[in-house]
Parts: structure tokens; sequence; C-alpha cells
């Protein structure tokens, strides 16, 4: 039997990933893309990798180790891009504490539990509306709505979530939050 698949992200507040949901829903509608609405709406920190449920508690720990040790801090998202043909998503601005969050976990996830990337793209943090079964001939036109609208939100990023693949959709396994002491963030 094959190891589950797991992912690790930020997950905006309800209200946001909500309004994110929105788009996704509208693509499913008018674009026949439904494939983005198999996850919660997020921002992926380490995509999809296969870890065994023996060594959860290992991965679990070394989780809540590495948030615990992280300040929260705020992010932006902007409108949105896309990777054409196949990709549309909700722009997250530029923050040099994202990708510090991101390269560090990467780093202490390699040394501490042995998990290597499985993806060699650099990170481009982003909220995906529209992907996969996207077609690529409905593209030019899904891409010329979302292109056209302005979504503008600040939030507060406090927690790493960890999420699994189950009956054919990712759920929210754990969420683990950063330094419950100090809070960088109003």
């Amino acid at each position: 039997m094959e190891d589950p698949l797991w992912f690790i992200a930020i997950i905006p507040p309800a209200d946001i990933a909500a309004e994110v949901t929105a788009f996704k829903e509208y693509a499913a509608g008018h674009f026949h893309s439904r494939h983005a609405l198999r996850s919660p709406s997020h921002i992926t920190l380490i995509p999809p990798f296969r870890f065994s449920l023996k060594r959860l508690r290992a991965l679990q720990q070394r989780l809540r180790d590495f948030a615990e040790s992280r300040l929260p801090f705020e992010l932006e998202l902007r409108d949105f891009d896309c990777f054409a043909p196949r990709v549309i998503f909700v722009k997250v601005e530029a923050e040099p504490e994202l990708d510090l969050l991101q390269s560090d976990l990467q780093k202490s996830l390699q040394a501490e539990v042995g998990l290597r990337p499985n993806d060699e793209r650099p990170f481009h943090p982003h909220m995906t509306v529209a992907f996969k079964d996207l077609d690529r001939r409905t593209f030019p036109v899904a891409w010329a709505h979302f292109q056209e609208q302005r979504f503008h939100r600040r939030f507060p990023v406090r927690a790493l979530v960890l999420l699994t693949h189950q009956a054919g959709g990712w759920r929210v396994f754990s969420e683990l939050p950063f330094e419950p002491h100090k809070d960088a963030v109003g």
C-alpha cells in the first residue's frame, strides 16, 4: 500500500478563503475547471509528498517545533495572474518573510525528517483558482475574465497547516500555530 499524500500550506482566514473559493466556483461553472475545488483555498509551502503514517508523529513534532519558532506576519493578495496556458491564480505580493518561511521549512524538513523536494521549480506563492482541468482552448477566455477582476486583501499568517489527501480531495489534518507568546502582527 502506498504512503498517504500530504502537503503543507498557509490557509487564509475564513472570509478570504470563501472569496477565493467563489472564484474557483466561477471557474468551475463557466470554464469547466473544477480541480481547484478539491482543496481548501491555500498558499502551498511544500507541494504534495508521500509520507509514512508510521513516521507521522515525527513529522508533526518537527512541524510543531518549527511553527513555534516563527513569528506571525502579514500577507497581501492582489488581483490575478497566470501560468499560461493552464493555471489562473490570485497573486500573493512579494513578502521576504514568506520566502524565508518556505525556504527554512524546506531545509528543516529535509534535515530533520529526510523529506526531499519532489518539485524543483522555484517557490512562486499563489492561490490557485483554475488549473489541471482548465482546457488550453478555454484558457484565453478564462484569463480574459480574471485579468479584469480586482481583488485586494491583507491577512495575518499565524500558522502552518498540514493537509492530507482523502476521498478524492485535500483535508486539513492539523494546524500548527506560530510562536504562541509573541505576535508581531496587530
